[in-house]
């Protein structure tokens, strides 16, 4: 039973369309520079101007030279690849070979999407900075309850303000327990009422202290404990990734059908200040 009809754009579309459904931070960041990324190895140099000097000016009396702009540049590297690869026996396919297929393709795409969303959750945790104390750190993290944990996201919400962080787009992403708290908080429930009421895709849970919330079990911990809450906006951080390679062919050796995939990703904190983070330990 030979691979005849196999069409690799199709299974490409396919596997990429779930990768953006269940992505959670890779869809809060930037995907600036995707466009540009051709193989593994590649590399994409991010420019951005300095401040410029604003001075007073006097009547009848000459300005200054011109400044000389500062080129603070960043390299985002697509440095991670990982594949997939797996096969479907004739006689196990004989009557079910479609459907078969297209859940294996549906469990690629879910494994490569956890491997590279952990990735990306863990370098934006490491970026962030936060303004000043009170957000708990390694040694001391902070222990929400259900009448403190929304106030934890509004002392987050302050700290991207503090480093003038635009209010518009914020987001955070929290783990299941700490959702579990905000439920029980009539702050976030009854916060934008129906819209937090409803089931909404993506992650997204609801709003509230200015953020669009996520829950992810992504959130970067160190087993169960100090789990780091990232809240930001898109222009903190860079993610690009590109699904390579997508091949059917006949095993050799058995009869069997098998598909092979590779898939390429980088990530870049660009704007350590547009990111803050919160660290937590479950009570």
């Amino acid at each position: 039973m030979a691979v005849t009809n196999f069409i690799p754009t199709l299974w490409s579309a396919r596997l990429l369309a779930h990768l953006d459904k269940i992505h959670v931070y890779a869809n809060l960041v930037n995907r600036d520079y995707e466009g540009e990324i051709r193989d593994f190895g590649d590399t994409v140099k991010i420019n951005a101007i300095g401040d410029i000097t604003v001075r007073d000016y006097t009547r009848n009396t000459d300005i200054l030279s011109p400044e000389v702009l500062s080129n603070a540049q960043k390299t985002l590297e697509i440095d991670q690849a990982k594949y997939y690869n797996f096969q479907v026996d004739d006689v196990d396919a004989a009557q079910v070979k479609p459907k078969l297929m297209d859940a294996a393709m549906q469990r690629a795409a879910y494994g490569i999407n956890d491997v590279a969303d952990s990735y990306l959750a863990a370098l934006l945790a490491a970026g962030a900075t936060n303004a000043g104390s009170g957000l708990g750190n390694d040694t001391t993290p902070l222990v929400p309850t259900a009448s403190t944990a929304y106030d934890m996201l509004v002392d987050l919400s302050v700290d991207l303000t503090e480093k003038n962080v635009p209010n518009a787009g914020r987001w955070v992403v929290v783990p299941a327990f700490f959702h579990g708290l905000l439920l029980k908080d009539a702050r976030f429930v009854g916060n934008g009422t129906d819209y937090n009421k409803a089931i909404i895709e993506g992650g997204e849970v609801g709003v509230g202290a200015g953020f669009r919330i996520y829950v992810s079990n992504n959130v970067p911990n160190t087993t169960g404990t100090k789990y780091k809450i990232v809240a930001g906006t898109a222009m903190g951080g860079t993610y690009a990734e590109q699904l390579l390679k997508t091949e059917a062919y006949r095993m050799e050796k058995r009869f069997a059908d098998a598909i092979k995939g590779l898939h390429v990703y980088g990530a870049k904190v660009v704007k350590e200040e547009a990111l803050s983070v919160l660290t937590v330990n479950k009570s």
